[in-house]
């Protein structure tokens, strides 16, 4: 471990080569005379916040020569004249280049041992804005952010409790992104805590380019071939929060506005935040038809391909779903082919300016399923259970369990094709198979409370109860 040197021109040369002052057009280093000694700071371009900057070294120079001749440890200097409260003394090389990297000031100073390293900084980020995937009718509208240190501040905001602990993590060989684990000291669980650090400790990335989904397929286990979700994200403080009192344990990831909630279950996906700002009555009926419609998207395509695609199959109270007119293409290629284009049109809409998004996605469904009817390729009959699928999908607020819906949703209608009956049989047993053998980051399995059984809890998922003591 390299520390820094006792001649203070070694360290300034050995530092300018580390952090790459004057290689780097954004890395600033800047000399003082302070009570006739030379001294130096070096900070990132866009992070030091200069009017803390300029009046801290306002102050310096105006120190005299008796007032700082007799110092010979730089923690002593902080004490007496840095004003700036977040202030720490090192002289380990590694960690003062990695915290100029993450934003801190360092200063350097002839005579004193160490290095000050002044967390003045501020990041570039966008407002609180409501995030897009999580709009409410009611209650609060903002939302995370890219920078670690406002999401801390907007779970500190709801929850005013020493108890609250936020937990640092460097993770990344070399990125060493900022990583928290936000618990409350008192109900969190010890043994799933104690797995999340294990877990965070194991990562051997370079990097965590990618935020959140870097460091969930860091952790998370290695089950390609299983579609369901093993993590569930948020970027509602709100809704971090009261998973946060709940006993679970919230994930924040720099430069990223999606927390991570840990443990996760199947049942945690039927949750919304719009179920608690409206009565429980009210919250219970949106959380069942949210799990039934859910359901229905999952079987209504594959279940009426086989009503229609054997004669005499339809009993006489389903006539109305009489098998459709023949067109170019077979029923089962029409529905695959428009389960496609629906995915084509939502890369189109996200591509296309925001301005303009909406009225393409309007125009491009409905011109293209005018001229498809028109034209012979489509029957009007698969267009109606499309638009019914699609419009289920975006009732779901999870987005990778939407999509882990819709490729089951084209498994049972390829197996249904080939198997007919028994292929659909099949394919609900295959289901059930994966979500029961899903693994996941931490905590007591994929399918609890349901295995291992807890009524209370199973109740609480299932019907919205009123906020109390336990139920936030």
């Amino acid at each position: 471990m390299e520390q820094l040197s006792t001649r203070y021109d070694d360290n300034v040369r050995r530092l300018d080569e580390l952090l790459g002052a004057g290689r780097n057009c954004d890395m600033v280093a800047r000399d003082f005379v302070i009570g006739g000694r030379k001294a130096r700071i070096w900070v990132i371009d866009g992070y030091g916040q200069d009017t803390i900057l300029e009046r801290m070294g306002a102050f310096w120079l105006s120190l005299r020569p008796e007032q700082v001749g007799t110092l010979r440890k730089m923690q002593e200097f902080a004490d007496r004249f840095i004003t700036f409260s977040e202030t720490n003394v090192t002289e380990d090389l590694e960690d003062i280049c990695t915290s100029v990297l993450l934003g801190k000031t360092l200063f350097l100073m002839e005579g004193l041992t160490g290095g000050a390293l002044m967390d003045a900084k501020g990041y570039p980020s966008r407002g609180v804005d409501e995030p897009a995937d999580g709009k409410v009718l009611r209650g609060a509208h903002d939302g995370f952010v890219e920078a670690v240190v406002p999401n801390m501040a907007l779970l500190r905001r709801r929850i005013r409790d020493p108890q609250l602990t936020m937990e640092s993590h460097k993770v990344g060989g070399r990125s060493r992104t900022d990583v928290v684990l936000c618990y409350m000291e008192d109900r969190v669980d010890r043994k799933v805590l104690e797995q999340v650090r294990e877990k965070l400790a194991g990562v051997d990335v370079h990097s965590l380019s990618m935020g959140q989904e870097s460091l969930a397929e860091a952790i998370r286990p290695k089950q390609w071939y299983n579609p369901f979700p093993k993590i569930r994200y948020t970027e509602r403080p709100d809704t971090a929060a009261a998973t946060v009192m709940e006993g679970s344990v919230v994930v924040l990831v720099d430069n990223t506005p999606a927390a991570m909630l840990l443990p996760t279950t199947i049942f945690g996906f039927t949750q919304e935040a719009n179920d608690f700002y409206f009565p429980p009555l009210v919250g219970t009926y949106l959380r069942l038809l949210r799990m039934s419609v859910m359901l229905l998207s999952l079987f209504i395509t594959p279940t009426w391909y086989l009503l229609v695609s054997q004669p005499n199959r339809l009993p006489n109270w389903l006539v109305f779903l009489a098998k459709p007119e023949p067109c170019a293409l077979p029923l089962l290629a029409q529905l695959l082919v428009v389960e496609f284009l629906i995915d084509l049109l939502k890369l189109a809409c996200l591509n296309t300016p925001s301005a303009l998004s909406n009225s393409f996605s309007m125009l491009g469904a409905l011109i293209f399923g005018d001229f498809a009817v028109q034209a012979g390729w489509l029957t009007p009959e698969v267009l109606v259970y499309m638009a019914v699928v699609s419009i289920s999908g975006f009732s779901q607020p999870s987005f990778e369990l939407g999509y882990a819906v819709k490729l089951l949703r084209m498994l049972l209608l390829i197996l249904s094709a080939i198997f007919d009956l028994w292929g659909l049989v099949g394919g609900i047993l295959l289901i059930l198979w994966l979500v029961a053998s899903n693994k996941t980051v931490v905590g007591p399995g994929y399918l609890y409370p349901l295995i291992p059984f807890n009524g209370k809890a199973l109740k609480r998922l299932i019907i919205r109860e009123p906020i109390g003591r336990d139920n936030t």
